[in-house]
């Protein structure tokens, strides 16, 4: 048969996808088997520590998408343990969460692209195709296409002002983690957390922690 005549083989791409709801795992699985020319192979976790497992052990992988919200993990500390575990790794943020400041997070600390769970079928397609397109010769796609942009906080100036661990202390918070939690979380004692929430609260000029809450949403 003359080799113009053959089917070519389309390229394979490995993606870990590490999100706790096996539906959504499923259905992502299921409908991106192919992208464009690409055949992707879907690795899965359900937890931050199981997907740094599986991103240790199976071999090459070309883009991890990681949940915000895990068992074991909330807001984007997954992304920095991730980082500063496989500094190599191209991680690109999946989340519910639409507020400009965690997609300008995400970039800053590393993420090479923010994929909106409420996207239309059609905007994920497009996402998924510009982060593997060329991911083994690193050529990254349009910041346009892997960054959306939406509305951005009202308090996006004052937050532009605090520190790394102000920062930090802020997501955790605006992820619903109780201060013991974010004393778990960052190794902190419970009385410097509780410190650095109020002086959050002093910082953005509210009240309480649930109005602060309020104006991210």
């Amino acid at each position: 048969m003359s080799s113009d005549l053959r089917c070519a083989v389309p390229a394979t791409r490995r993606v870990l996808l590490i999100d706790d709801h096996e539906l959504v795992r499923a259905g992502i699985r299921t409908l991106y088997r192919l992208l464009d020319d690409l055949s992707i192979e879907w690795l899965e976790a359900a937890s931050l520590q199981e997907g740094l497992q599986v991103y240790r052990d199976s071999g090459p992988v070309d883009v991890v998408l990681l949940d915000l919200n895990l068992s074991d993990c909330k807001g984007l500390q997954g992304l920095r343990q991730f980082l500063q575990a496989f500094p190599e790794a191209r991680v690109a943020v999946f989340s519910g969460t639409q507020d400009e400041f965690v997609v300008r997070q995400a970039r800053a600390l590393g993420a090479v692209g923010y994929v909106p769970k409420g996207a239309m079928m059609v905007e994920m397609r497009n996402t998924l195709a510009a982060l593997v397109g060329d991911a083994r010769r690193g050529r990254p796609a349009s910041p346009g296409t892997l960054f959306p942009r939406f509305p951005s906080s009202a308090m996006y100036d004052r937050v532009a002002e605090l520190g790394p661990r102000h920062l930090e202390i802020l997501e955790l918070v605006l992820s619903g983690c109780s201060n013991q939690e974010i004393s778990n979380s960052t190794q902190l004692s419970l009385g410097t957390v509780k410190n650095y929430v109020s002086s959050l609260l002093l910082a953005l000029d509210v009240k309480s922690r649930s109005h602060m809450i309020s104006l991210f949403r």
